[in-house]
């Protein structure tokens, strides 16, 4: 039977894509380099980081930061698979497990119903498949790809997965599979990624982009447990959306833990999706999006309890998170 591990699962590798489009974050794309190198060093101890490249130049670049940062490069793998961006949680190869194989599941990928440069993205899968030499899988329904990004959904490895209706069912505004019924997105989830129940929240947090993502508001720390962003601030945007998350929670079985949210943070009058949910479990670190808040120290402690068997570090995110995404956006993990 088919199943899709958890992220705390063993990985044999995390894949990252080094960033090189500019409009993703105007006037930082300097700083951005260092973050990515940052994230790197933190994970090449625990297992091999492969590293998507547009090219030979753009390689050589990733190199040079990676070095003047300190990272060992015999344990980073570059693969010159051209992109569009960077976010390779919602495009990358999404692994999953039938008996001890893995094979790779290719769902659409169309911009996150936003952005008309994603063709490239779109190929990536199939590129790593044949490099890889795995079995590829082409999800489609009705004769249609069947859209859907890595950073929409979480999951426990034991057949229970989060989503929202803000990503999956709108029809409106950023359409993934338009006219698909939540019924049919739960069937094809069962079919592809061995899913048996789907806990369905509502919206997700201010200012993300991608329309409702769940792991910057909701992710499994164990296979009976999540972290669940909450605001203390009435008055903020955020907070009905969080206390009807946690309502539809309540009943589900599951242990549901809060997870604070940082200050609201704006750059150029623009509010920024910053949320401590953002975070990535490595086979011996769980990175931290961090943003020189008040919060940071209590939502690092709060992940230290989770992961009691890993190192929780703090990236900072302040720059990276102007992109309107972090540390879990922009990685994807290949189990062991």
């Amino acid at each position: 039977m088919v199943r899709m591990p958890a992220e705390w699962e063993p990985h044999e590798a995390t894949w990252i894509g080094w960033p090189h489009n500019r409009s993703d974050w105007p006037g930082k794309i300097g700083a951005i380099h260092w973050v990515y190198a940052e994230i790197v060093r933190n994970l090449v101890p625990g297992e091999i980081v492969r590293i998507l490249v547009n090219s030979k130049k753009h390689e050589l670049l990733a190199r040079k930061y990676l070095k003047k940062a300190g990272v060992p490069l015999d344990g980073v793998e570059f693969f010159r698979f051209p992109t569009n961006r960077s976010w390779t949680r919602d495009f990358g190869p999404l692994f999953v497990k039938k008996g001890k194989k893995n094979s790779i599941v290719d769902f659409g990928f169309n911009g996150w119903g936003r952005y008309p440069d994603f063709q490239k993205d779109n190929r990536i899968p199939a590129k790593v498949a044949k490099t890889l030499k795995k079995k590829i899988l082409s999800v489609r329904h009705k004769n249609h790809p069947f859209v859907l990004e890595g950073g929409a959904i979480d999951g426990n490895g034991r057949g229970i997965l989060l989503t929202t209706e803000e990503c999956q069912l709108d029809q409106v505004n950023q359409v993934r599979n338009p006219g698909v019924s939540r019924w049919e997105i739960e069937s094809v989830l069962s079919d592809v990624l061995g899913i048996d129940l789907v806990l369905w929240l509502g919206k997700g947090i201010a200012g993300d982009d991608t329309h409702g993502h769940v792991d910057d508001l909701c992710r499994f720390v164990s296979p009976g447990s999540v972290v669940l962003c909450q605001e203390s601030n009435s008055k903020d945007e955020n907070y009905r959306p969080l206390q009807d998350n946690a309502h539809r929670l309540k009943h589900s079985g599951l242990e549901v833990i809060p997870l604070p949210m940082p200050n609201p943070l704006y750059f150029e009058e623009i509010r920024l999706p910053a949320s401590y949910a953002n975070f990535y479990i490595s086979n011996e670190t769980v990175l931290v999006p961090t943003f020189n808040d008040p919060h940071d120290r209590e939502a690092l402690g709060i992940l230290s309890e989770c992961f009691p068997d890993r190192s929780v570090v703090g990236i900072h995110s302040v720059d990276l998170v102007w992109g309107l995404g972090t540390i879990h956006c922009l990685t994807q993990q290949q189990p062991s």
